[in-house]
């Protein structure tokens, strides 16, 4: 059975490249033994990160996240049952919400800020699809390389 789990946490120190690279590296390289897929959005402090796969490596790896240092204050934000995987191309496709128009949050949002702690579990969702839409999505953290389906 397909899960898909939605969340969002903080980051516990600065949230600079390295840290950045380091998490979808050790995703990169940990998430297709387990039948991972998904994608991670940072912006300053505040991480969004779906995770999709078999029930029991989701739920073993969202409670790895929720015990990593790098995050606090994590909140799932959706978990669903799933027929089909939304984020099959990525092993960890990455957004750095810095680079994404203020307008595309203000579609979903109050204010043209990311703030996944006040926005619902399905606004945030279609947050993401807009991004994958807009090939706003980067693999093998290459900014240079946006768009690609593939890692």
């Amino acid at each position: 059975m397909l899960v898909r789990c939605l969340y969002a946490s903080r980051a516990a120190g600065s949230l600079t490249g390295p840290t950045i690279e380091s998490i979808l590296d050790q995703s990169r390289r940990n998430n297709p033994r387990l039948g991972i897929t998904g994608m991670l959005c940072y912006f300053d402090d505040i991480f969004i990160q779906v995770i999709e796969g078999g029930r029991d490596e989701v739920c073993e790896l969202f409670n790895a996240l929720v015990r990593d240092e790098r995050h606090k204050d994590v909140r799932i934000l959706t978990y669903d049952e799933i027929g089909e995987r939304r984020f099959g191309g990525w092993t960890m496709g990455a957004v750095n919400m810095a680079r994404v128009n203020p307008s595309m949050l203000l579609k979903y949002s109050e204010k043209p800020v990311l703030n996944p702690f006040a926005a619902s579990g399905r606004a945030t969702m279609a947050l993401l699809d807009d991004l994958v839409a807009a090939a706003l999505v980067v693999s093998q953290g290459s900014e240079k390389g946006r768009g690609s389906a593939g890692d």
